[in-house]
């Protein structure tokens, strides 16, 4: 059969290609013919139209909105989360074949085909339990944020090495204090320090969005379109009462909403239709304001402060328990809201002055990227070693795992854990939680919130943090091969499959 499959996750990077790939193993495995449009971050590489034409079935793997869904109108459809397309390709493809056989058409949930074209898109199941939803807010916010945090985070670093390089040990200081219209009006292309100046200005422009973009994206997720201006706002103002991601998060929610409840009051006609450009997003503004500024600011300042000095009070033993800690909720769930957490904690750390000042929080960023490498590298190592515990598919997927290890993408890990969740994801929390436990314990700093081996010069402490990162892949390599090899179980041989690795026949 012919099918068209449609990817994206949130944040539009690991998932979204990774399912890609998965859905095209199968279908070749099956003996199907399958073109998947990948809608990541970077954008989407359209299917021509003639080739969903000629389609069978259309797939949708997708966590958010599918752009210009009304192109894959009057096609059977079957549309599933992102991780569906992971764990089981085959049962999806199924699935597809079965609906293309009752010859089933429409669109997502009944909604019109033409009412999303791209832009702004939020995934977010109304009919969920309330903790599903309120997940699903987070990770939008969290999802728009990190670009800044990548781009802002890697800039004030890479500011701050090469000042330390033209401007000597007083360098990392003196690159904060030339002011912004010394680089505008008198910029020396031959002072080295000029360029650290300009690298970390616009690392702190990028910075400086990171909180009212958290915020923002969260009330837009709850309000859709109306919930941004306010949430903006409510991010902007904590930031200026030095409430921090905190404070972000309560103005998101807040804005949120607020926008939703305005939004949904019975108005005259006439005022309807200027709803959602004006009223709702005044209204809702309004009242962030008075509530961040007259209410909710100073407790959440406190707080944050709090939270802030008990961290950088922090040493010994203390801070290998954080590490190890962080360490297993990077590996609890590789990408997902407790992943997320941990990985938030950390950058929302690498303030400007955190990193001049070189805090504990340049530690605790060393520690969430070199325990979020350890699970990929450590299974794409336990391939190599003992081949014969994976299955074909496996040993392919740990060929790309090292690549997404080294770069810090956790989610590389995935499959392995679908396919033996009792087995691998033991091995990775205890790998993951010994390198956090390492990195804490040696020291080592970083200043950039994403990169993995590829920002290794941004880091200081390299050999101990190396050190960590290879312990703790040696360790979940071993875990996972032990654990596996307590109970052998027959798995995929070259052109055959007997059986999975939990033991249960599968359909070849």
């Amino acid at each position: 059969m012919k099918f068209i499959a449609v990817t994206s996750c949130p944040t539009g990077i690991a998932h979204t290609y990774m399912a890609a790939e998965a859905l095209e193993i199968a279908a070749r495995e099956a003996g199907h013919e399958i073109a998947v449009e990948t809608q990541g971050a970077g954008g989407a590489e359209r299917v021509d139209q003639s080739v969903i034409d000629a389609a069978d079935a259309v797939i949708f793997a997708a966590d958010v909105e599918v752009r210009d869904r009304h192109r894959f109108e009057h096609k059977p459809l079957v549309v599933t989360g992102v991780k569906s397309a992971i764990n089981d390709p085959a049962g999806l493809l199924r699935q597809a074949a079965e609906a293309a056989a009752r010859g089933v058409t429409g669109t997502p949930g009944g909604a019109p085909a033409s009412s999303y074209a791209g832009g702004l898109a939020s995934k977010v199941d109304m009919n969920a339990s309330v903790g599903t939803r309120v997940r699903q807010w987070l990770m939008t916010g969290v999802s728009y944020m990190i670009p800044f945090v990548a781009a802002g985070g890697i800039l004030i670093a890479l500011g701050f090495m090469l000042a330390r390089i033209a401007g000597g040990g007083d360098g990392a200081i003196a690159v904060t204090a030339i002011p912004l219209t010394d680089i505008i009006n008198d910029f020396d292309p031959t002072s080295g320090m000029m360029w650290a100046a300009l690298l970390f200005q616009a690392g702190v422009a990028a910075f400086g969005f990171l909180v009212p973009v958290l915020a923002g994206f969260i009330a837009f997720a709850i309000a859709d379109r109306p919930g941004i201006a306010p949430g903006f706002v409510a991010g902007a103002l904590a930031g200026a009462v030095g409430a921090g991601f905190l404070g972000g998060l309560a103005g998101g929610f807040l804005a949120g909403f607020l926008a939703l409840w305005i939004s949904r009051l019975k108005v005259p006609r006439a005022v309807q239709s200027i709803m959602p450009v004006v009223v709702t997003p005044l209204l809702a503004t309004l009242a962030v304001a008075v509530i961040m500024l007259l209410v909710l600011g100073k407790p959440l300042a406190s707080v944050q402060t709090g939270l802030t000095d008990g961290l950088n009070s922090l040493s010994g033993g203390s801070i290998v328990l954080l590490g190890m800690i962080l360490g297993l909720m990077m590996a609890f769930d590789m990408g997902g809201p407790v992943n997320k957490v941990a990985y938030t904690f950390a950058s929302g750390g690498l303030t400007a002055g955190a990193i001049a000042a070189g805090g504990t929080e340049l530690t605790v960023m060393a520690v969430v990227m070199a325990a979020g490498m350890t699970p990929p590298l450590g299974l794409a190592l336990a391939t190599v070693i003992r081949k014969g515990l994976f299955s074909k598919a496996e040993r392919e997927n740990g060929k790309a795992a090292w690549l997404l290890g080294a770069s810090f993408i956790t989610e590389g890990a995935i499959p392995f854990a679908a396919a033996d969740p009792l087995r691998v994801i033991p091995s990775i929390m205890l790998g993951s939680a010994v390198t956090g436990g390492l990195v804490a314990g040696f020291g080592s700093e970083l200043a950039a919130p994403h990169g993995g081996i590829w920002v290794t010069p941004l880091i200081s402490g390299i050999p101990g943090y190396l050190a960590a990162v290879l312990i703790g892949t040696v360790i979940t390599a071993g875990a996972v091969i032990v654990l596996k090899g307590l109970r052998p179980q027959p798995v995929e041989a070259d052109g055959a499959v007997v059986a999975t690795s939990a033991g249960a026949p599968v359909a070849v």
